[in-house]
């Protein structure tokens, strides 16, 4: 999602020659093939195709290949997004090439060491030459930790390049109402952090309260596998509703015209945080911290830090309904600066 902002613009200046590598990494299936389509990003040029594995072990992989693709083609830039494993590969091969690193979405900050994507924010950032900050939190994050204010650069959120392009095609697609749903009728979950569901009796009181949401309101569940095999091992496990219907994972653009029309977002996912955001959609996010604070003091998003607070939070919002927000630099012309910045504008 966060690629095709950034191809399109750079397409845009002809001058600019760039090559995408894709790491073909995923843990219980590969979405990649949808998410290219849906976004209109041309195949990659190089897949590395590391696949499944622990952590640790794909990083290692990432590196091996990324060497040998970065030595050979020899860039006057490495460009890395967001904070998953083939991001701090990625960086720490350039690094170690002297190749200049700039880092996509830098700055976030959750501070909290037991999340994985912390610790590669981190050190992507303390390799990056250039940082691009999605807000100006992020900025006061790395200005904090001794970044100088040189390499970094406010430039907005590129996730919202991605969802300014596709809005108008999610909405034409009509995903909730194929389902006989009218906008703000329903409640839209996505859950797959392991604090959320690998604890049996954590996951097991998650679907006993989507349920009883269910007896009220329509709740539609798209789960990850990695999530519905979780669901799958619970003994005891709550008896769905005729409201609360569990779906097969979706699309990008189907996905985000649920979003659009959903009347309250529940998830544990970053991404989520910020299109309810923008969209005005109330949000609960069931975690006890988040990395984008900027949605929770301009957006529309809430923490839920346990589960059991999670019904009277569901209730709050439900009330409170939509609300417009705006958050600087989040326009969708993000990639459009980033690329600027990069070409010496």
């Amino acid at each position: 999602m966060k690629l095709a902002p950034l191809h399109r613009a750079l397409c845009l200046r002809s001058s600019v020659a760039h090559v995408i590598v894709h790491t073909g990494q995923h843990y219980d299936y590969d979405m990649s093939a949808t998410f290219f389509a849906d976004l209109g990003i041309p195949e990659p040029n190089v897949n590395l195709g590391v696949g499944s594995g622990s952590p640790v072990e794909q990083i290692g992989v990432s590196m091996l290949r990324l060497e040998k693709i970065l030595t050979d083609q020899k860039p006057d830039l490495v460009l890395v997004y967001g904070d998953v494993n083939s991001t701090l590969a990625a960086a720490l091969v350039a690094a170690k090439l002297r190749i200049p690193v700039a880092h996509v979405e830098a700055g976030l900050r959750s501070r909290d060491w037991t999340m994985p994507e912390e610790l590669n924010r981190v050190v992507t950032d303390r390799l990056a030459d250039v940082l691009f900050t999605p807000s100006r939190d992020a900025d006061d994050n790395l200005l904090a930790e001794g970044i100088p204010a040189s390499r970094i650069r406010f430039v907005g959120n590129i996730m919202i390049d991605s969802l300014v392009h596709a809005l108008p095609r999610a909405r034409a697609a009509g995903a909730a109402k194929r389902r006989g749903l009218g906008p703000g009728e329903y409640v839209l979950v996505t859950l797959h952090r392991p604090s959320n569901v690998d604890q049996p009796e954590t996951l097991r009181y998650l679907m006993k309260t989507l349920a009883g949401i269910g007896a009220e309101r329509p709740v539609l569940f798209p789960v990850h596998p990695r999530t519905r095999s979780r669901i799958d091992m619970l003994r005891n496990r709550p008896a769905e509703n005729g409201k609360l219907k569990l779906l097969e994972p979706l699309g990008y653009i189907e996905m985000l015209s649920l979003v659009a029309d959903a009347g309250l977002v529940i998830t544990d996912s970053g991404g989520l945080q910020e299109e309810t955001s923008f969209l005005g959609v109330p949000c609960l996010t069931v975690r006890p911290n988040t990395e984008r604070p900027v949605t929770i003091t301009q957006g529309t998003n809430r923490l839920v830090t346990s589960a059991e607070q999670l019904p009277d939070a569901v209730q709050s919002a439900w009330r409170a309904g939509r609300r417009a927000s705006k958050i600087e630099l989040w326009d969708g012309k993000t990639g459009e600066r980033i690329v600027a910045a990069l070409c010496g504008r």
